[in-house]
């Protein structure tokens, strides 16, 4: 036997269903994921991540996080513009490092700040050898058949 409110929640769903609001969902008639693994404790947190787009990196700690910025640290800083702004990005960066190092949570990891004159130096010459590489002509070995010139008056030859 159902209550008025099982009765109310069942005529709303009847009422979707024959106004088609229930077809062509995503997922329709494709089987359930996952089904057949074993189970797994951190299904929804990677589901999450899979559906929302974001980075696992998030979930490191702190430690981690600012050790994986630092090795990422020339590709970050490789477009950038100017020395000063390189400059500015390594100034941001150690100001993190330096606010954990204060007050260290998370696993001991070492993390030192970055030599912005060191990163500076390492963008100049990234700057220099795709200039280099930009200027230098592809010189390629295989010279390029030139194809016969056709000749504008074919009706003189007969």
């Amino acid at each position: 036997m159902t209550t008025g409110w099982e009765a109310a929640v069942e005529a709303q769903i009847r009422s979707a269903q024959e106004r088609g609001e229930f077809d062509n969902l995503p997922g329709a008639g494709k089987p359930i994921p996952g089904r057949g693994l074993p189970y797994d404790e951190g299904w929804w947190i990677r589901s999450f991540l899979e559906r929302e787009q974001i980075p696992g990196d998030l979930l490191l700690p702190t430690p981690l996080q600012l050790r994986r910025r630092i090795e990422k640290l020339p590709d970050e800083v490789r477009d950038l513009p100017t020395e000063e702004s390189v400059r500015a990005y390594v100034a941001a960066l150690n100001t993190e490092v330096v606010a954990w190092l204060r007050t260290p949570t998370g696993p001991r990891v070492a993390v030192r700040p970055v030599s912005a004159d060191d990163v500076v130096r390492d963008w100049r010459a990234a700057r220099e050898r795709a200039a280099a590489e930009r200027v230098a002509p592809t010189a390629d070995p295989t010279p390029v058949p030139v194809p016969p010139r056709r000749r504008w008056w074919p009706w003189r030859r007969r």
